[in-house]
């Protein structure tokens, strides 16, 4: 069974430069670390992939409709498709001093920003600097290693995918509960002052309603607990004193008969 466009899939993939053999992504921590581009800041896991809407670089998208479940491919995709054809008139060469204090620590293949717009240093001389501000991979033809690891069909699945992809926690603490036309969402602890925890329940609450169009409402729940609070103290036990020995009553004295 082929894929239609809005179907969201879990996706393994590792790309490579076909010219150079060079990898420069991999979802696979293994392959990831086997090839020196780990980075520890990332969740290494299938890609959440929705099919036909540029998720992923058009090359690749296009070629996703004609894949299954539990299938292995190699797809390749053109320049065109890719990262773009190079334009020389993107490479610019600039004086030195434009760098101003980094002027003296740089070098060729350097990535530097100017004037908001990131390039590659080609080459310094002459007191100049050339600028390539073509993206690393313009004109090169990328090769990727596939594999579709699954659809994601029911309610729950769809969920739990976009809250690993969208959270910016551990999976095993994400944490959910749909009842009826209703899911509520925890949000742990650690990312309540999280730099745009706005912005990212926005974009969360988007992909629910749009790919789990049964859904009514979207609740997300912030929980404290009040860590100053003191404790009471358990009232201590009383000590059962020894039961006292119950003393028998003295015998009368017999009196003597005369």
């Amino acid at each position: 069974m082929t894929f239609k466009k809005g179907q969201l899939i879990l996706l393994d993939y590792t790309a490579k430069i076909k010219d150079s053999g060079e990898v420069f992504e991999s979802t696979n921590e293994e392959e990831a670390k086997k090839h020196s581009i780990h980075d520890p800041n990332l969740k290494y896991m299938p890609k959440l992939v929705s099919v036909g809407e540029a998720w992923v670089l058009k090359g690749l998208d296009d070629a996703l409709p004609e894949t299954k479940a539990g299938e292995k491919k190699t797809i390749e995709v053109s320049a065109e498709k890719g990262f773009g054809a190079r334009d020389k008139g993107k490479v610019r060469m600039i004086p030195l001093r434009k760098l101003g204090e980094d002027q003296e620590k740089v070098s060729v293949g350097d990535t530097v920003e100017i004037d908001n717009k990131k390039g590659i240093i080609r080459f310094i001389g002459s007191g100049r600097v050339q600028i390539d501000y073509n993206h690393r991979f313009a004109g090169k033809t990328i090769i990727y290693d596939v594999n579709v690891k699954k659809s994601l069909d029911s309610d729950d699945d769809k969920i739990s995918e976009i809250l690993k992809s969208r959270l910016p926690v551990e999976n095993d603490q994400i944490n959910f509960k749909k009842t009826g036309n209703v899911v509520e969402i925890i949000i742990p602890e650690e990312i309540f002052r999280a730099d745009g925890l706005a912005i990212i329940k926005h974009f969360t609450q988007m992909d629910l309603f749009k790919f789990v169009p049964s859904l009514g409402k979207v609740n997300f729940v912030e929980s404290y607990e009040n860590k100053t609070a003191k404790k009471e103290d358990k009232p201590a036990k009383k000590e059962d004193k020894p039961a006292k020995k119950e003393e028998k009553p003295a015998k009368p004295a017999e009196k003597k008969s005369k």
